[in-house]
């Protein structure tokens, strides 16, 4: 595996500035990968690693360009949990581990860089020193990846009774006797404002 550095550098080309979030997503993953026994997860491990991300920020952006999992590659899950956290997971051992950013680093970050005034610098460069126990929890987990979840080819596909979009993966849903999108089962998130046909 690259170093640190290295990691960190391609990292901040991919989310296009460095922050905090990237010093975060990359030593999170780093020590993950270390612990689940992932040496190579761009290459020989890639199909063995599968990541589930509890948050939409800046880390996330790291783990991807870390571990080479992505949301497309269905080798990656987002859990909108809010928690700057991340569960990873050896397929093959079935080894995982949860990792979570530690609130207390924050003000933790404080007791190094101190030269540096600006708060948000100076977080950005404590992470990069603090020792893993003060920046992270670590608890060692059992995930159950459903099969629909896996990488790999859908495992079905069905037609809604009602809009008529395909539904993948065993996402649809069965109320009172008719196959639903989860659109039309729950609500939408959009509202349509006209149909158009090419």
């Amino acid at each position: 595996m690259k170093s640190f550095d290295e990691l960190l550098e391609i990292s901040t080309r991919i989310h296009g500035h460095i922050c905090a979030g990237q010093v975060i997503g990359v030593r999170m993953s780093m020590l993950a990968l270390s612990l689940i026994g992932i040496e190579d997860p761009k290459g020989a491990d890639r199909k063995k690693l599968y990541v589930l991300v509890e948050i939409d920020r800046c880390a996330t952006d790291a783990i991807q360009s870390v571990t080479g999992c992505s949301l497309g590659k269905r080798s990656m899950k987002w859990l909108d949990h809010g928690i700057m956290a991340a569960t990873y997971v050896n397929l093959d051992s079935g080894r995982a581990v949860r990792i979570t950013a530690r609130e207390e680093s924050r003000q933790a970050a404080d007791n190094y860089c101190r030269e540096i005034l600006d708060k948000y610098k100076r977080q950005l460069e404590a992470y990069k020193v603090m020792p893993e126990d003060e920046l992270f929890a670590i608890e060692e987990v059992e995930v159950t990846i459903p099969p629909q979840d896996l990488p790999g080819k859908p495992l079905g596909r069905v037609q809604c009774q009602r809009c008529h979009d395909w539904v993948q993966d065993r996402r649809e849903v069965v109320q009172d006797g008719e196959v639903l999108c989860r659109s039309c089962a729950h609500g939408r998130y959009y509202r349509v404002l006209s149909h158009k046909t090419p």
